[in-house]
Parts: C-alpha cells; sequence; structure tokens
C-alpha cells in the first residue's frame, strides 16, 4: 500500500470571491461555506472567521481541528464513513492544504474544550498558533441535545475540510512525500506494532474509525497509511488536556518515526487500533484482545 501525500504549502488565508489557492495562499469564499455549513437545519448560527500565526486572537472553546485535504488518485473518500463513501483508504495521491487548518469553535457543555492564542505565551503551548486557521462558528437550535449537537459540529468541520481541500486538487505540490512499507530482509531487525489507542469513554469523548463509534469495535489491526489519509476522525469533545484532534490523527508523529525508522533499526509491521473505555473489565478485554496481534 503506498500512499502519496502531496503537500500544497499554505502562509496565508483571506477571503475572496472564490475558494481557491494562489501563491501559497488559502482564499475563501464566506457566503459559500457558510450556505454550505447551514445546510444542516440541527445549526441556527454559522460564521466564520480566520486567524493567523502572530495576530492578537484567541479562539475558544476549541471542538476539532482538520487538516484541508483531497483525494486526487486511488480508493477510498476523505473521510470514509463519513462524510466520504466507505472504502478503505491509506493508498493513492491525497493532496494537502499544509499551514492551513479548520477550527470548530462553540459551546456544547461547559467551558472545559481547548482554546488556542495566536501569539503571546499561550501561543507555544499548541502547534495550531503556527496554523493559517479557518475557525467555524457553530450555535445550534434551542434545545438539540448535547450529542445530537457535538455530530453536528463535528461534521461541520469535516465538510469544511473537504471543500477546502478541493482547492488543491489539480494543484502540483510543493513537496510529495511518500509512506510505504517496503520489504526487509534483515531478519535480525526487531519488528514493531504500533498499539494506538482512541479515546472511547462516552460523554462526548469519543473517536471514530471508518465512520464507527470506537466504544463498539474490538481492537482491529490496519495499515498506518490508513490513519493518516482519514480512516480516524475525533469526536473528543468536552477534554481539553488529552484531547486528540483530526488533525493530529492524520499528521500521527508516532507512525511518521516509525516509518522514519522502518528498515534501519525496526521493521514496522502496522498499527494496531485499540479502545479506551470506562471500567477496568473492559478495559482489561481490550488489552486482551490487542495482544492476539503480537
Amino acid at each position: 500500500m503506498r500512499l502519496e501525500l502531496g503537500i500544497v504549502k499554505i502562509e496565508d488565508v483571506q477571503f475572496a470571491e472564490e475558494t481557491t489557492v494562489r501563491d501559497s495562499t488559502l482564499f475563501v469564499n464566506k457566503k459559500e461555506l457558510i450556505a454550505l455549513i447551514r445546510q444542516d437545519d440541527r445549526l441556527s448560527e454559522v460564521d466564520v472567521e480566520l486567524a493567523r500565526p502572530g495576530e492578537e486572537a484567541r479562539i475558544i472553546p476549541v471542538k476539532d481541528v482538520i487538516e484541508p485535504r483531497v483525494k486526487v488518485s486511488g480508493p477510498g473518500e476523505l473521510f470514509p464513513g463519513v462524510i466520504g463513501k466507505m472504502g478503505t483508504v491509506g493508498s493513492g495521491r491525497t493532496n494537502v492544504l499544509r499551514g492551513a487548518a479548520i477550527v470548530t469553535v462553540g459551546r456544547i457543555i461547559g467551558f472545559q474544550e481547548g482554546f488556542i492564542d495566536m501569539s503571546g505565551p499561550g501561543a507555544e503551548y499548541t502547534p495550531f498558533s503556527q496554523t493559517n486557521n479557518v475557525a467555524l462558528i457553530l450555535n445550534p437550535v434551542d434545545g438539540l441535545a448535547p450529542h445530537a449537537h457535538e455530530e453536528a459540529v463535528r461534521l461541520a468541520g469535516l465538510k469544511a475540510a473537504f471543500y477546502m481541500g478541493k482547492a488543491c486538487k489539480d494543484i502540483s505540490p510543493d513537496e510529495l512525500e511518500v509512506y510505504e512499507l517496503s520489504p526487509v530482509n534483515d531478519t535480525t531487525l526487531p519488528r514493531v506494532a504500533y498499539v494506538q489507542t482512541l479515546l472511547s469513554e462516552g460523554l462526548l469523548h469519543d473517536t471514530y474509525l471508518y465512520g464507527v463509534d470506537a466504544k463498539k469495535i474490538l481492537p482491529s489491526l490496519i495499515h498506518p497509511n490508513e490513519v493518516m489519509d482519514g480512516a480516524i476522525v475525533s469526536g473528543n469533545c468536552v477534554s481539553a488536556c488529552d484531547k486528540h484532534t483530526t488533525y493530529h490523527h492524520l499528521n500521527n508523529p508516532v507512525i511518521k518515526e516509525l516509518y522514519r525508522r522502518h528498515g534501519k533499526d525496526l521493521i514496522f509491521i502496522g498499527v494496531v487500533i485499540r479502545n479506551r473505555n470506562v471500567t477496568l473489565s473492559e478495559n482489561e478485554r481490550r488489552s486482551d484482545y490487542a495482544i492476539k496481534f503480537m
């Protein structure tokens, strides 16, 4: 399975009459984006603001951060089982707007969520102070239940990332990253699997694998390219301290490091996805099952 990520570098974001990419700038048609998000009748108010590195701006309360991307070739669609048709991702070409991010914002339950400072001391504690952020400010209709509210906000962010990503589909990328588990003949190297735990405690501490709530899955062996091509979507909504955004899954640093070392001092054999539940018995069950893949 070979995945090519075509990196289109973004150094600025601006509103314009057309959503496009030109001269390392992402131009966004605000009215068109709002109209797209407003198709979900669970949202009563939608607005879009821009936040660039170094500006005196704080984004709060943050729900999710998503990197805009688009499938250029190969099977599957972006965020399969959620907004894309179901199909295995992880191969072909995906273009990436590197340096841009969609940030979903809005109060769902309390103020336990994260924030992003674009400048000042707080900017040092988040990588998203260095991205050109398109913030979606989303308010629900009266009386909407928290889980339905979270779903509406989650889908809005993914739709926006897909909408933005289409702007770079036909652009020649600035760089090309290639991810492929090539055969290794050195049998003395240790074989290493990465056990990735997905937050799945419920109560808006959720994660989705191919659109399935991770609480409902048994540990599964998947190709690392699937993770980096949109198979995992964050539903972590009220945990600022240990939240993994969709952006983190798309750019998983552990997977990137294991790829870098593959064939040098280890053999990277794949990713075991397991969930993290709230009871000891459930966690023991998942851990015991995950060991079967070793």
